[in-house]
């Protein structure tokens, strides 16, 4: 038997994404077997300000980061939307699921069937935020933050009028009947990578095993929506936001700039050969920043 340790955060959705990719792992490779590590980050312990006020995304990584140069586990599983576009060339990522539905979703009060805007729809992106406004403009927009059930919590107590959440999650934790809405890609594009889980190991160690549970057409569009996000220098307090598809070989991806003080914002698509994902997702970068497109 070949013994694995993957690390993850210890919330409910982390831990069950991780119990899907090992589920893969393991069906294909009996031989192997998996333990999971799970620990709390930095950003999971702090609750009481917005990601920008307390340093990013990488504040979910570091101790998973820190465990894998270590050698207390041989790959650590992440939603892909939250890591970083700069990843540390020593910890690559070396697998990406089979997307789940890469939607947003809004999420009323348990029992309630309209959308009361007498108090504030929970958000806590600025790419959702923006988005929302202009669907909803007489809404008020307030950040939220905590897991999955923390910001069901907040909602069902009264905090919120609604929540938009990311389907992909809701529907792993088997929580789908608490959507009222999704929104369609077009109404709010979603984040780079929404809906993919990621796998990241050392880049000395041997990934064979995890490959098992990678899906090509999720990972040339991860690739392409990251080098989207990646050009545009797009952290976690920005509203970029990209989408890509595959079919037949072939790679679409739609894209969003705002410019720095959201004066200026624009869309479009571009198409290609999937194996030209990277390459794609730039040159959309550059021709809407450029607005060219």
């Amino acid at each position: 038997m070949r013994r694995l340790r993957f690390g993850s955060r210890d919330s409910q959705l982390s831990v069950r994404q991780s119990q899907l990719i090992i589920e893969a792992v393991t069906r294909a490779h009996p031989e192997v077997e998996a333990e999971l590590v799970t620990m709390k980050t930095t950003g999971d312990k702090i609750l009481d300000r917005t990601l920008e006020e307390i340093g990013g995304k990488g504040l979910f990584v570091r101790e998973l980061d820190q465990a894998l140069l270590d050698r207390r586990v041989d790959f650590t599983i992440h939603s892909l939307k939250d890591l970083p576009v700069e990843i540390p060339p020593e910890l690559p990522l070396v697998a990406f699921s089979r997307r789940e539905d890469p939607r947003d979703a809004l999420v009323l009060p348990a029992g309630q069937r309209e959308l009361d805007l007498s108090k504030p729809i929970g958000c806590a992106s600025r790419r959702r935020q923006l988005q929302l406004q202009a669907l909803f403009p007489q809404a008020r927009i307030a950040p939220v933050r905590g897991n999955v059930q923390t910001r069901l919590s907040k909602l069902d107590a009264g905090q919120y009028s609604a929540l938009v959440l990311a389907a992909a999650g809701l529907k792993r934790l088997g929580l789908a009947d608490r959507i009222a809405r999704y929104f369609t890609t077009e109404e709010i594009l979603p984040a780079a990578g929404q809906g993919i889980i990621a796998v990241q190991g050392r880049a000395d160690a041997d990934c064979s095993d995890v490959l098992a549970a990678s899906d090509p057409d999720a990972a040339a569009c991860a690739r392409a929506e990251r080098a989207f996000v990646r050009w545009l220098d797009g952290g976690c307090t920005s509203p970029v936001a990209a989408y890509a598809q595959v079919e037949s070989g072939r790679l679409t991806l739609t894209g969003l700039y705002v410019n720095e003080d959201e004066t200026v914002v624009r869309r479009g698509s571009l198409s290609g050969a999937a194996k030209d994902a990277e390459a794609l997702g730039t040159a959309l970068a550059r021709k809407l920043k450029e607005g060219c497109v």
